[in-house]
């Protein structure tokens, strides 16, 4: 809508390329949240995150779920419009894409809007695949338990556990940021085909081929 109501060609292609690139990496995102849910026959975030949570550290969804992080790694770069799939905004073809007739709040807006999709889609790995909000540390583990057992009912510890459980979840999603910020500065942009291809004729089967082999996992688990 911005790029059609701009009355600019360039503007109008980036809109286009925007909508195209959504649509095409919707469905590998789709596959690869229902291969989570599949594992932990719930949709709620908080049993993903407890299921989890059984193994340790080696119970996160990036271990048990390599191709379906792998796409929705992919996924999320292309939704967020980060490089090397930022062909709605490719300097060198578009100026800005969709941005380029918007300055001042107009723009800065569109600014803070791509940085909170990018903070969510962090917040969705952190949660989804690295174990959320479970730091997964043997020494906190044990020191909360010698500490609530020392002291009744767990006094400031149980004051401190949302913290602790809150710092660890930012950190796991400023992992996931700072790989994108890495990625933006060490891959070239692909070509428009080359991002239609990835999205329409390899994701699509990857992931729900995934999704399909965890399916028929959880049958066997349970029979």
């Amino acid at each position: 809508m911005a790029g059609y109501g701009s009355n600019n060609k360039y503007s109008f292609l980036g809109g286009l390329r925007a909508a195209a690139q959504s649509i095409s990496y919707e469905i590998p995102l789709a596959s690869c949240v229902l291969s989570i849910s599949l594992r932990a026959i719930r949709l709620s975030t908080v049993d993903i995150v407890e299921m989890q949570s059984k193994y340790g550290f080696l119970g996160w969804n990036l271990w048990r779920q390599p191709i379906g992080f792998t796409a929705f790694f992919i996924s999320s770069l292309a939704e967020c419009e980060r490089l090397p799939f930022d062909l709605p905004e490719a300097e060198e073809e578009l100026v800005a894409g969709y941005q380029t007739e918007y300055s001042g709040i107009k723009f800065g807006l569109f600014y803070v809007g791509s940085h909170l999709n990018l903070l969510v889609s962090s917040l969705f790995v952190a949660v989804l695949y690295l174990g959320g909000w479970n730091s997964s540390i043997p020494f906190f583990e044990s020191f909360g338990q010698n500490f609530s057992t020392s002291n009744g009912s767990g006094g400031s510890f149980s004051m401190l556990s949302p913290v602790l459980e809150v710092t660890t979840t930012l950190s796991k999603s400023y992992l996931f940021l700072f790989i994108s910020i890495l990625t933006r500065r060490t891959l070239p942009r692909v070509r428009m085909d080359q991002l239609l291809d990835l999205g329409w004729k390899f994701l699509p089967p990857i992931a729900p081929g995934n999704l399909l082999l965890t399916a028929s996992f959880q049958i066997l688990l349970r029979n």
